[in-house]
């Protein structure tokens, strides 16, 4: 991205909270998603990485206005600029903002895949090319959903992004599972492909050597909260390199790293701690890590969430 180049997307400390029943008829709000901060460049492909529950797929929903309606978001979501309101987004989605979802089922079972990829803005012509280019025989387009393969079906929702108009943002919740070794990487290089041609792609994956090879930068969630943002050559290298201990301890648990795990579990989001949410496992907690909520930073060209890191 050139300097001073505008943010595609930008996320400035996302909440999100559900209205449930809990005991009786008693309504309370528990908050999954305490403080998200991101943004995504054009021509970058940023990568989202965490354990299970840090908020990486409620992230896409809320980007995308798909949260159920008992959820309640605050903080600020900006699409170039200007707040991404609901309003916007019904104009958005599916031309200039692309969303692949993690789940399969989000495919009509009662309509062939090849009409539901056309959509309301894709064609004949570039369904079929697409199709050819994902190695999805002719056959597939006047197929149902459940007569699908599960990598089949994965390339199916990548190509109802790809077929559309003039695509600016691709939000990519879990792109990848099901698929090959060799698909998988296809893949990623289409999704470097968007961003080589001046996209910004948001990249949420599991696949962490396979995020390496492709994305720019690494965004790390936990517990709710974005603790780091680092090159992701910074993330590859490791130790001394990242900035938050949590961003290290998850390097050093990679098994072509020291495969080394850290003691506890990452909180439920019903009970998250004051200060860091990190610091009941952080070997370098003080108290001023529990001293209420740790702002993000700027620190060595990346961010970081850690009142102690330098």
């Amino acid at each position: 991205m050139a300097p001073g180049m505008e943010p595609i997307l930008s996320v400035e400390e996302l909440a999100v909270s559900f209205s449930m029943y809990d005991r009786g008829l008693r309504k309370a709000d528990l908050a999954v998603i305490r403080s998200l901060s991101l943004d995504v460049r054009p021509g970058e492909v940023l990568g989202v990485i965490g354990s299970s529950g840090s908020g990486k797929s409620l992230l896409a929903h809320a980007i995308m206005g798909i949260l159920p309606p008992n959820a309640t978001v605050r903080g600020e979501v900006l699409y170039r600029g200007e707040p991404l309101t609901e309003a916007r987004l019904r104009g958005l989605r599916g031309r200039e903002i692309a969303f692949i979802p993690q789940s399969v089922d989000y495919l009509d079972p009662l309509m062939r895949v090849g009409r539901q990829v056309v959509g309301t803005f894709g064609t004949r012509a570039a369904q079929e090319a697409i199709f050819e280019r994902y190695r999805l025989g002719a056959g597939v387009a006047r197929m149902y959903p459940f007569q699908l393969s599960g990598g089949m079906a994965r390339r199916v929702l990548f190509a109802t992004a790809a077929v559309g108009g003039d695509v600016k943002l691709v939000v990519a919740d879990e792109p990848t599972p099901g698929l090959g070794p060799d698909l998988a990487a296809k893949m990623m290089k289409h999704f470097r492909e968007f961003a080589d041609a001046g996209a910004g792609v948001l990249l949420i994956t599991h696949d962490v050597d396979l995020a390496l090879g492709y994305a720019d930068r690494i965004a790390v969630f936990y517990a709710g909260a974005t603790v780091e943002i680092a090159t992701a050559a910074e993330f590859a290298a490791g130790g001394a390199a990242l900035r938050h201990p949590y961003s290290r301890a998850f390097s050093d648990a990679l098994p072509q790293n020291r495969f080394l795990p850290i003691p506890g579990s990452q909180p439920y989001a019903g009970s998250l701690p004051e200060g860091c949410p990190f610091a009941a496992r952080c070997p370098e907690r003080t108290e001023a890590c529990l001293a209420g909520d740790v702002p993000m930073r700027d620190l060595r060209g990346g961010k970081v969430r850690c009142v102690h890191a330098a």
